[in-house]
């Protein structure tokens, strides 16, 4: 009889399955759970989701996505996305984003992941080269996916942990792929104008001198939080800042956080025509398709620009409510003489906040050495389920972490700051 050992030696995978690294916030989401199961009160700030009881998608969405079925739309979409969506999301994409793509040059799938796997599976070879700043959010596996080299920069809080133009231009020769997102998941941050100017002026000389008997770096740009921006802050996108950009970006966005409406699976690039027809052969064989009735449905939402606009009116209140009302906390709590800090949010529905508690004791004598340490810390006495940096590449003793308020309810915010409070009280 063979041992599950005995098993696994018998049965081989591929190389790639078998190295694949599991996703950090997925184990920390099941200790959260066990927790929650037993009875216990966490304040579960881990997931970058929404829960539809706090934030439903809108209810035409809604009721159109129903319509649609019952109109019995449920054969194969158009491999490229159905045209009414497409034509919906350039409009949208000019008269909010100030972008011009045609209905042909932009590509409907099941969310932002199909539309990542697909620009790196048309834009990088085996051994190419892709720079991405770290913290990010899973860049590090898609270039493992496409067994590519990844050149990693560490970005810095003295800059919101957005890269600069300087982190980048030493490897910028070796590069095939720059990937950027903005605003940012993890960090609720976003670029400067002249940040991201210095970016694409880094991109364009290189291409520049690459000439054209050299496969260009291009530069994938990730913009799935650009509706949720609070105050004052400003979206920048490459193309708006420096057209010649459009030759060499390829955008990675749609609905599921602006919408709140994760799971209905409709996301969108838009790039050079050449790419975007790629991109949508290689989709066809994996079959990623956003379903034909959220998109008819969606095309018809987006074609109500007025109801889309106020929509997120409501839903940026809401989310800047609970942001402001942790980083407020924070601030409360470091004023207090607590070691804690936040950065002021600017955009997305994250917080970006330290913890450089390595070296204290717990009440029980423990010392928290290392940031596993603090994170269960905080998770079993504060009640408090965030995720630390290194979950998004960072290095393994960072002090910043994300938490995300797309889950917690408004009166929970005080609350929580309130649990951490007597957490911090029992450190030495």
């Amino acid at each position: 009889m063979n041992t599950a050992a005995n098993t696994a030696k018998i049965l081989k995978v591929s190389k790639i399955a078998e190295n694949i690294i599991g996703s950090e916030i997925i184990k920390l989401a099941g200790e959260v759970n066990e927790k929650i199961k037993q009875g216990e009160k966490i304040y579960n700030l881990t997931i970058g989701d929404f829960n539809p009881k706090e934030f439903p998608i809108p209810a035409e969405l809604k009721q159109q996505i129903i319509d649609e079925y019952l109109n019995d739309q449920t054969n194969y979409p158009a491999a490229d996305g159905m045209l009414e969506l497409r034509v919906a999301v350039s409009n949208l994409l000019k008269q909010r984003g100030g972008l011009d793509y045609k209905a042909d040059e932009i590509l409907i799938a099941g969310g932002a992941r199909p539309i990542i796997y697909s620009i790196f599976r048309t834009l990088v070879d085996e051994d190419d080269t892709v720079i991405f700043a770290v913290p990010s959010w899973n860049n590090n596996h898609y270039t493992y996916l496409n067994h590519a080299k990844a050149i990693v920069v560490e970005a810095t809080p003295q800059n919101n942990f957005m890269p600069l133009a300087k982190d980048i231009a030493p490897y910028i020769n070796q590069a095939t792929l720059v990937a950027l997102c903005s605003p940012q998941n993890p960090t609720g941050t976003v670029f400067s104008k002249q940040g991201l100017e210095e970016i694409c002026d880094l991109i364009l000389a290189e291409n520049k001198r690459r000439g054209e008997d050299q496969k260009p770096v291009y530069l994938m740009y990730d913009q799935i939080y650009w509706a949720l921006t609070f105050g004052n802050v400003k979206h920048y996108d490459p193309v708006s800042l420096r057209p010649e950009m459009k030759n060499f970006t390829v955008f990675v966005d749609g609905i599921s956080k602006s919408l709140a409406a994760t799971g209905v699976r409709v996301g969108w690039s838009m790039g050079p025509k050449f790419i975007i027809d790629k991109m949508r052969a290689i989709l066809t064989h994996v079959g990623a398709w956003a379903p034909k009735p959220e998109q008819l449905a969606t095309a018809k939402y987006l074609s109500q620009l007025d109801k889309y606009d106020a929509f997120l009116v409501t839903q940026k209140e809401k989310i800047i409510k609970r942001l402001e009302g942790f980083y407020k906390g924070f601030q409360s709590l470091k004023a207090e003489g607590f070691n804690v800090d936040a950065i002021h949010p600017q955009a997305a529905i994250y917080l970006t906040v330290k913890f450089p508690l390595h070296g204290k004791k717990t009440a029980t004598g423990n010392i928290l050495s290392t940031t596993k340490d603090i994170t269960k810390y905080l998770l079993d006495e504060a009640k408090l389920a965030i995720v630390p940096f290194y979950a998004f590449g960072a290095s393994d003793n960072s002090e910043w972490y994300r938490l995300s308020v797309g889950t917690c309810k408004l009166e929970d915010v005080d609350n929580a700051i309130a649990s951490l409070r007597k957490a911090l009280q029992k450190l030495i």
